[in-house]
């Protein structure tokens, strides 16, 4: 199982750190804080884009 800091999992979403940190924060992204930084495992940060597409969310218009 693979493990990323805040940095390699914001980039893995393709999104800023400071975002990802506020989504963890509010528990919108699964994460934990064993120490003073944030780990993310891989598998939660998928299930996190997966859950995106069951809400429809960002899904790009075919312009038809």
């Amino acid at each position: 199982m693979m493990t990323l800091d805040l940095e390699a999992a914001a980039a893995f979403l393709h999104m800023s750190p400071a975002v990802l940190r506020q989504k963890a924060r509010q528990g919108r992204v699964r994460a934990t804080k064993p120490g003073k930084r944030w780990v993310f495992l891989e598998e939660d940060l998928v299930a996190y884009l997966r859950s995106l597409y069951s809400t429809g969310g960002q899904a790009p218009s075919s312009g038809c």
